[in-house]
Parts: C-alpha cells; structure tokens; sequence
C-alpha cells in the first residue's frame, strides 16, 4: 500500500504507467476501487492510497467499490468473495 502523500507526483505517474500502480482507495473509509472512478477522484489526498492489485487491497482489509467495481462489491456484500 502507498499513501498519496508520501510520494511524488512524477514517482506517482510513473507506478501508474508501468503497471506497479492498479487500484486506489480510501484509507478512511477502506474502500478500494479503479484508477478511472469518479468516487475515487473527489477523495481528499491525505485519505488516498494505491494497490498493485486487488489481493493487496484486500489483505489489508479493504473492501471493493460498490460504483466503479459494481459486481465485485455485491459478491463481497453476499459473502462470496
């Protein structure tokens, strides 16, 4: 997990780019989604945080956006994930 504030813009970007970087969240609420989410972007940048993957996310117990990753949050919901 990376918090937002602790890198810079252009380390940032540059994750993102190679891939290092694949799902963000928010470490308040511990809620992941895409990179894409509209949710995802109006969070404040002391509450963000980034993945790899969805199996990080989820070992440090976040649970998956019910707006951009719709189906994955209702298998969570029904405790099928």
């Amino acid at each position: 997990m990376i918090e937002h504030e602790k890198v810079t813009d252009q380390l940032l970007k540059r994750r993102i780019k190679n891939y290092q970087i694949q799902y963000g969240g928010n470490k308040k609420l511990k809620i992941y989604g895409t990179l894409h989410c509209s949710s995802g972007k109006r969070m404040k940048k002391e509450n963000r945080v980034f993945f790899h993957n969805i199996k990080e996310a989820v070992q440090e117990g976040y649970r998956p956006c019910g707006h951009c990753m719709r189906q994955t949050y209702k298998d969570w919901k029904n405790g099928i994930v």
